[in-house]
């Protein structure tokens, strides 16, 4: 862990950005010595690939047979 004072922060905040980005590496902040504040890299979450579903699914009783009985609707007359 890298450790920077407070005073350096303005005039190379790009530059620990991307530190912190590229590396992945956290940086510190002190204030007087005492750590005041930290940088780091946002982990980017993995998307489940396309499929990562397939197979769990279980079918429970008969998936073609209405569930009800059917009853007459005027808007289908």
């Amino acid at each position: 862990m890298t450790q920077i004072t407070l005073s350096e922060l303005p005039e190379n905040l790009q530059n620990f950005l991307n530190q912190a980005q590229t590396t992945g590496e956290i940086l510190t902040i002190t204030q007087n010595g005492i750590p005041c504040a930290t940088i780091s890299p946002i982990k980017k979450s993995k998307r489940a690939a396309i499929g990562a579903m397939k197979n769990t699914g279980k079918i429970v009783g008969d998936i073609v047979e209405p569930t009800a009985n059917l009853v007459t609707w005027d808007a289908l007359e």
